[in-house]
């Protein structure tokens, strides 16, 4: 697990890239233990490159569609994530699911986000789901990926409530605002302090 030294955070983006800005920015402050090193992409011409490469950082795209078979892409990926020698590997907004390939090579290092309270609503239309439930809460989950959809150890979650007005859009716009905080504030714990899992229980600490 990351060590007392900075670490090293490649992040994969798909779209805007507004939770890599957020890490960008913290990670601007040398308290905050981690750097982001590179920024990949599974498509040209976003605002997630863009932002990466306004910061000066290296960047990389690999399509699926460049490539024969997903597992093709997968180990592609794997490949070029692995040069930059990551201690974390940020899925913020990637549109992808990563396979074995590079889930084995980054085992219990690959973070991503989820705009639910997981192990409720996985996939792709949590808040829409959440609404057409009825709950009155929902929320963002920070886990360590795995082999399953959205069923990864869970490292962080915050919660957000459903008004009475909320459309799928509103619910969702503010799931983000939190999911931003939690993903910064959990990062900056694990590089810091350090992590394990044991029987899928996430704890900070070495």
């Amino acid at each position: 697990m990351p060590s007392p030294a900075v670490a090293r955070l490649v992040v994969l983006v798909s779209g805007a890239g507004t939770n890599l800005q957020a890490l960008l920015d913290a990670a601007a402050e040398p308290s905050y233990g981690a750097r982001v090193v590179a920024v990949g992409a599974d498509r040209d011409d976003i605002e997630g490159l863009a932002r990466a490469e306004r910061a000066g950082l290296p960047t990389f795209v690999r399509k699926v569609s460049q490539f024969e078979t997903r597992e093709g892409w997968d180990r592609a990926m794997r490949d070029i994530v692995s040069r930059f020698e990551p201690d974390l590997v940020v899925l913020a907004g990637f549109m992808k699911l990563v396979g074995e390939d590079f889930l084995a090579a980054f085992d219990g290092r690959v973070l991503n986000t989820h705009p639910a309270l997981l192990p409720a609503f996985p996939g792709m239309h949590a808040p829409s789901d959440a609404l057409a439930y009825g709950v009155k809460a929902s929320g963002a989950t920070l886990f360590v990926v795995d082999g399953g959809v959205d069923s990864g150890p869970i490292v962080a979650q915050v919660t957000v409530p459903v008004e009475p007005d909320d459309t799928v859009e509103t619910l969702h716009e503010r799931i983000k605002v939190a999911e931003r905080t939690m993903l910064v504030d959990s990062v900056g714990r694990l590089a810091r302090e350090g992590f394990t899992i044991t029987d899928r229980k996430v704890r900070f600490g070495r």
